[in-house]
């Protein structure tokens, strides 16, 4: 263990924070503890060794398994962590044996049961927990800073009403939102744009917590909440405008030309889509290297699989839709996170007596850990480009070769972009 401790101290010394380490048996290096703006004290000698290598994501599951305890600010801890990191975690193709992996996870995953597992496993965590550091709609995506001075609850408006200027949405309208979350934008679109508003979910919280939320508002007889997966819809009646906010990151590389077909299908020509979803920052990697794919897929999203954005809109065009705009919100979802991860940091007792309700003491520090750890993370990844948030609109061409005055448009979406920016309703 010497040449790894020598090894390690002269990692600690480079770090921009001052990192104090307490290893198996208690040796110390680095910073002295009442110096440190990070302290780790290491339980398992596998973790030191993690540590050492750089692979972040493998301390990261060190840290939630208990093996590793960790005292300081996460803005800190993430600032260590990026430090330590051998190379970019976006850089570089994968090995045949990852790719043959994620072959395997992506076929295994992406089955209607499956799927309904994996989002059951996230969003169905505690809905009291996510209340404590979402803002008051519940709005879990990213948000749009349209001012710099915005509070978070005014920027996850400010995104609302975004994607409804985007799709043009009109009273009477027929929406439909794909993975509706707790109903933000199925009830925003209702009450400021009067459509008539259908969303679908796989989470049971969800589901029931939508379903109050519609008799609440007196929405019933056009709001409407399922239990469903979107591969499940009919298309009897296609849909004017349909949102798929913060899905598609769930549906697997192999399905999807499936999922943009599905789509189309349930869109009626003419029709708009705004598509918004993380899409990898690199340009091969599937997920980020240094362990920190594998922690995600482990504790928080089963499944997951990104794309970079020049795939997905290749995607969409086989699955016979036509991109007219693509806007990236990356810097605005980094901001988004810290708020969150910042509004969790401010409620660490109450989040561990929640979720303890539902999944007992131990249970619910493995949870805690594992949050505070993906917010900040997820903080870092999107400040340094490592993965990004694209909003792609998208038509269903109807054929025809003018719609009103805009000859050749073939669908509902102007000649400019200017619509998407007129007095704002938030």
């Amino acid at each position: 263990m010497s040449a790894h401790s020598d090894t390690l101290a002269a990692r600690l010394e480079a770090l921009p924070v001052p990192v104090a380490l307490e290893l198996p048996g208690g040796k110390k290096l680095g910073a002295a503890e009442n110096a440190a703006a990070v302290i780790f004290r290491i339980r398992e000698r596998k973790a030191a060794l993690a540590l050492a290598s750089g692979q972040i994501g493998d301390v990261g599951m060190a840290i939630v398994e208990g093996q590793v305890a960790f005292e300081g600010k996460m803005r800190e801890l993430m600032a260590a962590a990026e430090a330590l990191l051998p190379a970019s975690p976006i850089q570089g193709k994968p090995g045949a044996w990852q790719r043959l992996l994620g072959w395997l996870r992506s076929r295994a995953a992406h089955t209607l049961a499956g799927d309904a597992r994996n989002i059951q496993f996230h969003y169905d965590v505690s809905d009291d927990f996510y209340a404590l550091w979402l803002d008051p709609r519940r709005v879990y995506s990213c948000a749009y800073y349209r001012t710099p001075d915005m509070p978070l609850a005014q920027a996850q408006e400010a995104k609302l009403d975004h994607i409804c200027r985007k799709l043009r949405l009109r009273p009477g309208a027929r929406f439909l939102d794909i993975g509706a979350g707790w109903g933000g934008l199925l009830l925003w679109a209702a009450e400021h744009y009067g459509v008539d508003a259908t969303g679908i979910t796989l989470s049971r919280n969800q589901h029931a917590y939508v379903q109050q939320r519609i008799a609440a508002l007196g929405l019933q007889g056009r709001v409407r909440m399922e239990l469903r997966d979107y591969r499940e819809l009919p298309s009897t009646q296609p849909f004017d405008a349909v949102a798929s906010v913060g899905m598609f990151e769930h549906v697997g590389r192999r399905n999807m030309t499936a999922y943009f077909h599905t789509v189309r299908r349930l869109l009626r020509p003419g029709g708009l889509l705004l598509n918004h979803g993380i899409t990898a920052g690199g340009v091969e990697n599937s997920e980020l290297a240094g362990g920190m794919g594998e922690f995600i897929d482990r504790y928080i999203f089963p499944g997951g699989e990104l794309m970079h954005v020049g795939a997905v809109l290749r995607h969409m065009a086989l699955g016979g839709l036509e991109m007219v705009d693509t806007e990236n919100l990356r810097p605005h979802y980094a901001r988004t996170l810290w708020a969150w991860s910042d509004a969790l940091e401010a409620q660490l007792p109450k989040a561990r007596e929640v979720l303890a309700v539902t999944h007992g003491a131990e249970r619910a520090e493995k949870i805690l850990r594992a949050y505070r750890l993906y917010l900040a993370g997820c903080a870092l990844g999107f400040e340094r480009g490592w993965v990004a948030l694209h909003q792609m609109l998208a038509t269903h061409p109807d054929g025809r070769p003018e719609t009103g005055s805009l000859r050749g448009a073939q669908s509902e979406y102007p000649f400019t972009r200017d619509y998407m920016y007129a007095p704002q309703n938030v």
